[in-house]
């Protein structure tokens, strides 16, 4: 065993890696208040209608990619959404994302995007947070390191802050299976039926992010007597399923861009999967903390805030024929692409931007994305040579 395996092995520890989290972030006062925009303003989003695959209620990228990551799931526990929507954030930056097939519509991915950016200012300004995570011990910042993605106690939180957003999103393509008719209503039914943190403790990593870049999330609801809502049984089961396949998968085939996750999944008790830090109860002093509710209800709470300033309006809705024949559809070229992980690493890098590819080819060193603005193409462009690659866009580019 190399050092630095057991250097690993020495501080992987997921309870003492929740306690330093909650100890420094139990206390944040993010006052989201402050933040809040002092006028309404109006958001015109583009919307562009899913294409689906013949005789499917799913996109072609989406049945590929449900065949080829998220077995054993069936493709009628799977819901897509009707519509990609691209639009600019109170910051000038351009987001992609997805509505419907739910009656809520765009307001939820704009207004849940706005609740990230004014809770991470808030984040920014929280100065005793930021001083507390500077503090930690040598040890402690081991601890983080062995365990943990993400090693900065501020920077967890504000990825969770975003995980928080998505699930929302996704999750409003199902409003239609709930009691909840408004944006509001079906954040806080979400929050109170404890939904956030069941895909904190089940969803494997990944699932949620590649899924919510194609517009798909794999689960149903039902509703209780209570009025709150649920994963149905055959969710629940299915989630299992998968995350015990691809902890596997993992394990077994190693990603060279993941060797952090591989590392901490190896590292896990026989039997045991891993758990959301912040969803873990630890102590803090004489105090029993779980960050997880605390998070989500300033989240929930905030996105209702922002729907009462934010309005979005009827944008343009392009057609399936004009989406297909967008100068946005293109072929572009990567020379020094040379084996699968340099397709892996493009494909990842168009992904992470919201961008699904249609086809990547290793012998002509083609790649085929659909780009829904300049801005966006040029964005993904520079994100591809920043990893040390050559983009030749098309002609028409």
């Amino acid at each position: 065993m190399s050092a630095e395996s057991e250097l690993d092995v020495a501080h992987y520890d997921r309870p003492a890696a929740a306690q330093i989290l909650a100890r420094v972030l139990a206390d944040a006062e993010l006052e989201p208040d402050r933040w809040l925009p002092t006028a309404r303003w109006q958001v015109e989003p583009q919307l562009t209608p899913m294409t689906l695959a013949p005789d499917s209620h799913l996109a072609p990228a989406q049945l590929s990619y449900l065949e080829a990551k998220l077995r054993p799931c069936p493709a009628e526990l799977v819901t897509s959404a009707t519509h990609r929507v691209m639009w600019q954030d109170s910051d000038g930056v351009l987001n992609v994302a997805h509505s419907g097939p739910s009656a809520l519509g765009p307001i939820v991915p704009v207004a849940a995007r706005e609740t990230v950016l004014v809770l991470r200012r808030a984040l920014a300004a929280a100065d005793g947070v930021r001083a507390a995570a500077e503090v930690l011990a040598a040890g402690e910042r081991a601890t983080m390191a062995a365990t943990t993605t993400d090693r900065d106690p501020v920077e967890i939180l504000g990825v969770g802050l975003e995980t928080t957003a998505r699930a929302l999103v996704q999750h409003a393509y199902l409003a239609d299976q709930t009691p909840y008719r408004s944006p509001g209503e079906f954040a806080r039914g979400l929050r109170d039926s404890g939904l956030f943190a069941v895909v904190a403790n089940t969803w494997f990593w990944g699932l949620q992010s590649s899924t919510f870049r194609r517009g798909m999330i794999p689960v149903a609801l039902t509703t209780l007597a209570d009025g709150t809502v649920r994963y149905t049984a055959e969710s629940a089961g299915m989630l299992r399923a998968m995350k015990d396949a691809t902890v596997a998968e993992v394990l077994r085939e190693p990603d060279l861009d993941e060797v952090g996750l591989t590392r901490q999944y190896a590292l896990l008790a026989a039997g045991e999967q891993p758990r959301c830090l912040a969803n873990m109860s630890t102590a803090v002093g004489d105090r029993r903390i779980t960050l997880l509710p605390g998070v989500v209800n300033t989240f929930v709470e905030t996105f209702v805030r922002l729907l009462e300033l934010v309005e979005v309006t009827g944008g343009p809705d392009l057609d399936e024929e004009s989406a297909m024949s967008s100068p946005a559809d293109e072929v572009f070229e990567v020379p020094d692409m040379t084996c699968s992980h340099c397709t892996n690493t493009v494909t990842k890098v168009l992904q992470s931007n919201g961008i699904t590819v249609s086809e990547i080819d290793l012998d002509t060193k083609k790649v085929v994305a659909a780009f829904p603005s300049a801005d966006i193409r040029e964005r993904c462009f520079d994100a591809i040579r920043d990893r040390g690659y050559t983009v030749i866009p098309s002609v028409a580019s």
